[in-house]
């Protein structure tokens, strides 16, 4: 019975130090990493050296606050700081919800002392923000370029002043593609000036490139981007000893026999001791553009990305590798994803769908309460789905395999109408579990689901109704990764429980679907039908997120702890 007792003891200390173990973690703690780094959707990203460590930044189209700023002393442990846009700009456009529209593959650059992010938004232009502190706030975006069709932009100073721009084009909007093209920009970076010129052709076997980088390096002017599509691509390097070229090229990376589609779209950045490395994504799918790390190394005048494991001169890449030498070993520090809503700000990893109106009040949190509100605020008539709700506050899949809960408390207003609140899967197939408050004010649990949510005539198609009597609820989303059943290569299973401890499976499973450019995301909602001055509301208390593992290790801790109680 003694060793009994301490076995549970030990089992339980065990499962308390590794319940904040909230999602992916690719420091193997041995001077070793395994990819990719970050298992979240952070797409087309890119990186740059800075006074303190490395900064990176990704698309975040129409999601508000927009442009995430990560850092990492290592390359391999990142923390998100913060975003440079608190609102998708132009801001009164992007109240509404535009799906895959917005910041697409913005670069970034530390340059005299500040820090640039140049990005273009295919339908109004090329758009520039700087700072001189990445965590901090940054400037108001400045209209570098009023332009239809123009995308993945790249700024690039040269060490006589002078300075360049690299992009490519949106063949949605500027009706071509497959082509990069340079322009000079002023020194301030403001304003590009004089005519452009095309300096890549990508239509003789290169379809699609686009997402440059510029580079200088060895007396060579380097660009690099990507080509061949998002999942079927590879990575192209540029080289020319003039600016304006002509420019020779090179694949320097593809999936070759590795598990890695589409190993491209990224950045390149080197460790004070010079060693080369390439941050990219994966396109995986509902798990969206995850992010890997390469090794680069440098033969024959040009870099080989990952491994030459054909013996072609092309690289492939690694599934793991030693840490990069950054003179000192950092701590694993996986991305944060639970929230207990104690402070007076949402968690970082919090996004809305668009820009918040100020006539609407979506939600807030209570800096001494510990919980956070969203309110049932009507939604319009037009709206009919959860599609082009502005009000939904999500968040990437933080993992392959976790388990997400939440506690809430359903305060609904019999006056209000119908009401609903709950925890969303959402991409263009979407489900969700939710609280709501019927026409007759009875309250029930739902789960409905909406397939083809971007072009579907269709509402929503409910799976699962019960009657509750009680306002406080516990609801739990469990999301696995299927191997091989691609394009849908995850499952996601509905729990509720009213005590926090019993969960019971609610509805059916579910097949999640990749949005529009991103992946599926998770979070929260709350909506009524009914104009009213006093709107029903849900009380989260908290947002935890756990490794799949985690959770199996806390439930054989409670059998046995109600085994030994028997």
């Amino acid at each position: 019975m003694r060793l009994k007792k301490l076995l549970l003891s030990l089992g339980l200390t065990i499962c308390m130090l590794n319940v904040n173990a909230q999602g992916w973690n690719a420091d193997l703690g041995n001077g070793k990493y395994k990819n990719p780094i970050l298992h979240v959707d952070y797409s087309d990203p890119d990186v740059c050296a800075g006074e303190d460590g490395y900064y990176m930044t990704a698309s975040s189209f129409n999601s508000s606050p927009g442009l995430p700023i990560l850092h990492s002393k290592d390359l391999v442990n990142w923390e998100l700081i913060g975003y440079a846009l608190q609102n998708q700009f132009p801001v009164e456009h992007y109240r509404t919800v535009r799906h895959g529209d917005g910041v697409w593959a913005p670069s970034i650059r530390y340059h005299k002392g500040e820090y640039y992010i140049y990005w273009g938004d295919p339908d109004f232009g090329i758009y520039m923000v700087k700072t001189k502190n990445p965590a901090g706030i940054w400037d108001e975006p400045v209209l570098v370029k009023e332009a239809k069709g123009i995308i993945d932009t790249c700024p690039f100073w040269d060490q006589d002043g002078k300075a360049y721009l690299s992009y490519a084009f949106a063949g949605s909007r500027a009706n071509v593609k497959t082509v990069l093209m340079l322009s000079e920009l002023t020194p301030d970076g403001t304003k590009l000036i004089g005519n452009p010129a095309m300096v890549f052709d990508g239509h003789n076997g290169h379809t699609t490139v686009e997402g440059s980088k510029m580079y200088k390096r060895d007396g060579y002017y380097w660009i690099m981007a990507p080509a061949g599509g998002v999942k079927p691509g590879w990575q192209l390097a540029m080289r020319s000893k003039y600016v304006w070229g002509p420019y020779e090229s090179k694949v320097v990376l593809n999936q070759g026999n590795s598990p890695v589609n589409g190993p491209h779209q990224g950045g390149y950045v080197e460790t004070p001791n010079g060693d080369g490395w390439f941050i990219h994504f994966q396109d995986r799918w509902a798990y969206g553009r995850i992010v890997h790390l390469q090794p680069v190394t440098w033969k024959n005048g040009w870099p080989l990305i990952g491994i030459d494991t054909n013996k072609d001169g092309i690289g492939e890449p690694i599934m793991e590798w030693t840490k990069p030498n950054v003179g000192k070993n950092y701590p694993a520090t996986p991305l944060v994803s639970s929230d207990e809503f104690n402070g007076h700000q949402f968690g970082l990893q919090w996004q809305w769908q668009a820009n918040q109106n100020p006539s609407e009040q979506w939600g807030w949190l209570s800096a001494n309460l510990g919980f956070m509100r969203l309110n049932c605020i009507p939604r319009p008539e037009e709206i009919k789905t959860k599609w082009m709700m502005p009000n939904l506050l999500l968040q990437k899949f933080p993992s392959d395999n976790f388990t997400a809960t939440t506690k809430l408390t359903f305060e609904n207003n019999p006056d209000a109408g119908e009401c609903t609140t709950g925890l969303i899967v959402f991409g263009e197939d979407y489900s969700y579990i939710a609280i709501e408050q019927d026409k007759e004010g009875k309250l029930k649990l739902v789960q409905r689901t909406l397939k083809d949510a971007r072009t579907s005539k269709d509402l929503e198609t409910e799976i699962a109704s019960i009657a509750v009597d009680q306002k406080n609820i516990y609801f739990r989303t469990k999301v696995e990764m299927v191997q091989n059943i691609e394009p849908f290569d995850a499952k996601v299973t509905f729990y509720y429980s009213t005590d926090g401890k019993n969960f019971k499976v609610f509805g059916n499973a579910f097949t999640p679907r990749a949005g529009r450019w991103v992946g599926a995301k998770i979070g929260m909602f709350a909506t009524g039908t009914k104009l009213i001055s006093d709107s029903s509301y849900a009380d989260y208390d908290w947002f935890r997120v756990e490794s799949n593992n985690e959770v199996k290790k806390i439930a054989l801790s409670t059998s046995l702890q109600e085994q030994n109680n028997k």
